[in-house]
């Protein structure tokens, strides 16, 4: 396995955001599944949401996350 660091800003990652309710959850262009089916669905209380928010208006780095690629070229998120 080959683990390499991108950089992708807010902006890029959120173009595209569609939630599907069962049907998943895609963004970054439609090319990031955001929520496959072996993720569980959360939510973030009003006080986590508003620290993410405040994270990202503050420019500071989010957490890192891990996607595969898949045959396709696609996305998915596998931890983050």
């Amino acid at each position: 396995m080959k683990i390499e660091l991108k950089k992708i800003t807010v902006r890029n990652l959120v173009k595209g955001y569609h939630d599907d309710g069962e049907g998943g959850v895609v963004g970054y262009g439609g090319k990031l599944d955001i929520r496959p089916p072996y993720q569980r669905e959360f939510i973030y209380s009003g006080k986590q949401r508003d620290a993410v928010i405040e994270t990202i208006n503050n420019d500071f780095p989010l957490n890192v996350m891990y996607w595969a690629v898949r045959d396709d070229g696609t996305y998915e998120v596998i931890d983050g």
